[in-house]
């Protein structure tokens, strides 16, 4: 028998927002790879090694985490507990525009432009017709 749609709901709306302020023990971290049985790999700015991180029951088979997605989670879950898992997902990101207005999104995740600024020394010269030469030797 399928979860109550008021499950799914309830969970939706606690993850569509972003919250004022974040636990000491808070992070937020990018998903790098799922490794299979709710497990997820993510890295965190300023931090050279990826976590491994459990997604609880409450999230799993509602709510779909992508590669290269944000999450939030809590490092401090598993301390008392000894085993791999280096902590717990408390939210994921949906609304990822809303999450970056915060104050205290990491600055390693701005998003940088698809496309750089050309500079004034490397004009692109796509799309635009060659330079008229007058030394082809035709009169």
């Amino acid at each position: 028998m399928p979860r109550p749609k008021r499950n799914l709901l309830a969970t939706a709306q606690e993850t569509a927002s972003p919250p004022a302020a974040l636990d000491d023990n808070h992070a937020i971290a990018r998903v790098r790879k799922a490794e299979g049985k709710n497990l997820y790999l993510v890295e965190l700015p300023n931090h050279p090694d990826p976590l491994l991180v459990e997604l609880p029951s409450r999230f799993r088979s509602q709510i779909w985490i992508k590669r290269g997605g944000y999450v939030l989670i809590d490092t401090a879950a598993f301390l008392d507990r000894d085993n791999k898992l280096d902590g717990e997902i408390v939210n994921v990101v949906r609304e990822e525009k809303e999450w970056r207005k915060q104050s205290y999104w990491p600055l390693e995740f701005t998003k940088k432009p698809a496309y750089p600024e050309e500079s004034e020394d490397e004009k692109s010269t796509v799309g635009k017709m060659p330079p008229i030469d007058d030394s082809d030797g035709r009169d």
